[in-house]
């Protein structure tokens, strides 16, 4: 592609001017097909996700072949929540190349995230089969193991891979974040907490992004204050000046969030298995738009309302068009005023658990976003978290509910009924197997194992064990379990 084109293409990038940015991409990628998928990237960066699908399957015509192509736009695919298109590339991909030991890691650490154990422990072994000593796949194989309760099996493996001094870094957080599963599960709690320590010490060292921490921190940290200052009239606003008149016709939309942790996943595989709901699990559309929503007219709002929906919706197996869209992303309530001014209707449904609980749930999670964070950094995570929240729920007129994790696994059918009902619904007999439904279906949490089987209650009361681990940020959860009534 043309260097300097390319370049003012990507300064438009930066400046937000899409337009004129993908009109530039469009007439270097009729010269050049190979940068097509940059050109696409562009086109899901503006929250084009419609026009980025085009442009990659295009640029996949003109190398059919191509298997290392397929592996970077099945990448491309699972960034705009396109899961399904995803899989089906690394599966032509890894027939094109079976050898390929990278392309194979790809699919196995994708199939591991579906309810099937078989069909990753078959990706894996094909893994094994090509390398019987490669780290991520031994920890993929560990991982499995552990799911499928085979505990001594698992800790063996994942033991001697610490031990082992050709770890790969990239999964050596992984081993820790596994084993300390297994040693929490076998209650051995104080060295579960000590395997945990030594592994986010490790990942704070491999990884150099201070400045990049820093720089979001108070990005974010800036967006929370902007977000809780605004006035409890905003919602009302947000209404006068987009009326119900001339907002275009859309199908009703609800936004499930909450902290990290705090049962969405499991509220979101409840309510998706609802005939009249389609549930999205951390898409990335409304993301891929947030930006433009402030300044938008009337005219732009409803084009980004649709924009929003088909985003979406994209890739589902099913019309969305009689169905509630709920669209679940935790820790995401800092989108609350922009999605409230986009559809100023939004039913808003928030999950809460016992904020000690969710402590030890995220530090126990294996989340690269997260990995190297202290107690004292999530509590304050957590604790920005519900600052929008609980100055959002005073807006007049918004509809919101919340839900209490420890209601939903005593009484799934009371609780579930009462949220259902929220959706304007009544409870369906399918909700009762949730578990059954939709056994394809990504899950990006990751407590997949957790949420495709029947509620339980071991999760209630965990934090108690590592009560004097808790100890140093009780004060920063305090106010907000005497709010929540968790006190």
């Amino acid at each position: 592609m043309n260097s300097p084109k390319l370049e003012k293409a990507r300064h438009l990038m930066g400046l937000k001017k899409y337009a004129e940015a993908l009109a530039l991409y469009a007439t270097m990628v009729k010269q050049f097909p190979q940068g097509g998928g940059e050109y696409g990237r562009a086109a899901a960066d503006s929250g084009d996700f419609d026009l980025a699908f085009q442009i990659w399957e295009q640029f996949l015509r003109h190398q059919p072949g191509n298997a290392g192509l397929m592996a970077r736009l099945a990448e491309e695919y699972q960034t705009i929540g396109l899961h399904a298109r995803a899989r089906e590339l690394l599966a032509k991909a890894v027939e094109i190349e079976p050898r390929n030991l990278e392309l194979q890691l790809k699919r196995a650490a994708l199939l591991a995230r579906t309810s099937s154990i078989d069909s990753a422990r078959a990706a894996i072994a094909q893994c094994l089969e090509l390398d019987a000593r490669n780290p991520q796949a031994l920890f993929l194989q560990a991982r499995m193991q552990r799911r499928a309760g085979e505990l001594a099996q698992a800790e063996t493996q994942l033991r001697d891979l610490l031990a082992s001094p050709h770890s790969d870094p990239s999964v050596h957080y992984s081993i820790h974040a596994e084993l300390a599963q297994i040693l929490d599960s076998t209650r051995r709690f104080d060295e579960a907490m000590a395997v945990l320590a030594q592994g986010k010490a490790l990942a704070r060292q491999a990884f150099h992004f201070a400045a990049e921490r820093k720089a979001f921190y108070e990005r974010h940290s800036a967006g929370v204050a902007q977000a809780v200052a605004l006035p409890k009239s905003s919602l009302e606003k947000f209404a006068a000046s987009f009326p119900t008149r001339a907002r275009n016709a859309m199908p009703p939309v609800a936004f499930l969030s909450g902290c990290a942790r705090s049962g969405t996943t499991l509220l979101e595989r409840i309510l998706d298995a609802h005939p009249k709901v389609a549930a999205f699990d951390e898409s990335p559309a409304f993301k891929a738009i947030q930006q433009q929503v402030e300044s938008s007219t009337v005219q732009g709002l409803n084009l980004l309302r649709h924009r929003y929906v088909k985003n979406l919706t994209a890739g589902s197996n099913s019309s969305a068009n009689d169905r509630i869209l709920l669209d679940k992303s935790p820790s995401r309530t800092l989108w609350l005023p922009g999605m409230l001014r986009l559809f100023p209707d939004l039913r808003c449904l928030i999950a809460l658990r016992d904020p000690k609980d969710i402590m030890v749930s995220l530090y126990f999670q294996d989340h690269v976003g997260t990995n190297f964070l202290s107690l004292e950094e999530l509590a304050h995570h957590y604790r920005q978290v519900m600052e929008v929240w609980l100055a959002v729920r005073e807006w007049t007129s918004l509809t919101w509910m919340e839900t209490r994790y420890e209601d939903v696994v005593a009484d799934l059918p009371k609780e579930g009924a009462r949220v259902t009902k929220f959706l304007g619904l009544e409870w369906h007999e399918n909700q009762t197997r949730f578990f059954e439904s939709n056994l394809e279906k990504p899950v990006m949490s990751t407590n997949y194992h957790d949420v495709s089987q029947p509620v339980y209650k071991r999760a209630v009361g965990r934090w108690q064990v590592y009560e004097k681990h808790l100890a140093p940020v009780f004060p920063v959860l305090e106010p907000f379990c005497q709010t929540f009534g968790y006190a």
